[in-house]
């Protein structure tokens, strides 16, 4: 019922919403006489603001077109390797008529970008694809929103999710590096932990950021509430049906619309302070301002439902009975044991700020991989960041992605340079050729 309410009152603000940003254009568009009114510039931010508040917000798109490599423009286009029910596997193919670059491109390291199924799009870790891109050939999960997926598929449980990831690195192959950035630190860890014990592909390294592996350790508002609340109390009160007009009508779902009006409550001062500090770059006509505050939202705000099985393993999983470390989760009959990886590196991340996974969280990953030796494991604590610092903004592309770059490197097989050597003189510029 919650839901329809919900999408009731979405389509009612729709036209109120479209009415703003049409009124809006009136007081600012300088062929308008509008425009020319007294307090035009406020009546122009006030109503942009408002169509901003009351507008749906879409999955955004990667939008990652090229990047640089050694100084060479390198175009990008996206390819589905793989697609599953409730994931695409997305490779980000690069393209260039440079044979130094291309050879150079064609022995980069291999990365698996496991984005989190926590809420917001994959498309929140585009600042860290674009960053891999110049160093790294770069697969992402890419997650489908749950009211999307036929309620006749099936349910998605936490243990699918990760035979997902399994299947995903056995397709890329043994030379990968998996990335996992907050929520699938765990799924990840349990992945390469069950084809560890079972002598199956396991990736050369493994980075984690931010991520609940132990949600004991320095209990964020979220772990808190969590621990707090009894399951039952999640299923009666998050969990609600897709309505009729979606593809997964009658799928039991975490709805989209809750999870972002659990983000804003984290922090409801902050965003007020952003949204009125918009309203005066507005007035003041900065627009690189306006325009940070637009990309930023445009993400923030685009979120998609979770399948409420998934959603309500993951509560008793991680943060309540807290199996991983307990050595209790089992998937399929067979026990997840960390202690089993030996050949896959160990690098933890964490922010000094995180407000969402606690310090220490993250790095309790190494006292479960006890057989990794010590030059197979490393931590990094970034100073002055919160969550999404660790894999955006300055510090991500300052701090973490060097010590991230420099581990996988070290951690990958050397480059034949003889072999490379012959790429380079086998490659035309006369035609645009991939990294494969």
């Amino acid at each position: 019922m919650l839901y329809q309410l919900y999408e009731t009152q979405r389509a009612m603000l729709a036209p109120f919403s479209e009415f703003a940003s049409a009124s809006a254009k009136l007081y600012s568009h300088p062929l308008s006489p509008l425009a020319r009114t007294p307090l035009s510039q406020r009546f122009a931010a006030g109503l942009d603001l408002m169509h901003r508040l009351a507008k749906e917000y879409e999955k955004p798109p990667f939008d990652i077109r090229s990047v640089q490599v050694d100084g060479v423009e390198v175009a990008i286009q996206e390819q589905v390797a793989i697609e599953k029910s409730f994931c695409r596997l997305v490779r980000f193919k690069r393209f260039t008529d440079v044979p130094e670059v291309l050879a150079q491109m064609k022995h980069h390291p291999t990365v698996l970008v496991v984005a989190p199924l926590s809420g917001h799009h994959a498309t929140l870790l585009r600042d860290t694809v674009k960053s891999l891109l110049q160093d790294h050939k770069v697969y992402i999960t890419d997650w489908i929103d749950a009211r999307m997926v036929p309620a006749s598929v099936g349910p998605f449980h936490l243990n699918d999710y990760v035979h997902y990831v399994q299947e995903f690195i056995r397709h890329i192959g043994p030379d990968v590096h998996v990335i996992s950035v907050c929520q699938p630190t765990v799924p990840v860890l349990a992945a390469v932990s069950v084809l560890s014990s079972n002598g199956d592909t396991v990736p050369r390294s493994m980075t984690m950021m931010g991520g609940p592996i132990d949600a004991r350790q320095s209990p964020t508002v979220v772990n808190n509430l969590a621990t707090d609340k009894s399951l039952a109390w999640f299923e009666r009160n998050v969990i609600h049906k897709v309505p009729s007009n979606y593809p997964g009508s009658g799928r039991m779902v975490y709805p989209g619309f809750l999870q972002h009006s659990g983000f804003v409550a984290m922090n409801p001062d902050r965003h007020l302070r952003s949204h009125y500090d918009y309203f005066l770059d507005l007035i003041r006509g900065d627009g690189e301002s306006a325009d940070s505050h637009r990309q930023f939202y445009d993400e923030y705000n685009a979120v998609l439902d979770l399948p409420a099985e998934y959603y309500l393993d993951t509560i008793r999983t991680v943060f309540q009975d807290f199996s991983l470390v307990h050595g209790t989760w089992e998937i399929d009959g067979q026990m997840v044991r960390p202690q089993d990886i030996e050949r896959t590196a160990l690098l933890t991340v964490e922010g000094e700020l995180d407000d969402i996974s606690g310090v220490g969280q993250t790095h309790a990953a190494h006292d479960l991989c006890q057989a990794l030796a010590d030059d197979q494991r490393e931590q990094l604590v970034v100073e002055g960041a919160g969550h999404y610092g660790i894999f955006s903004g300055r510090r991500w592309r300052e701090v973490a992605y060097p010590r991230i770059r420099a581990f996988i490197a070290r951690h990958n097989p050397r480059v034949d340079q003889e072999q490379a050597s012959d790429v380079t003189k086998r490659a035309t510029p006369r035609r645009r050729r991939s990294d494969r």
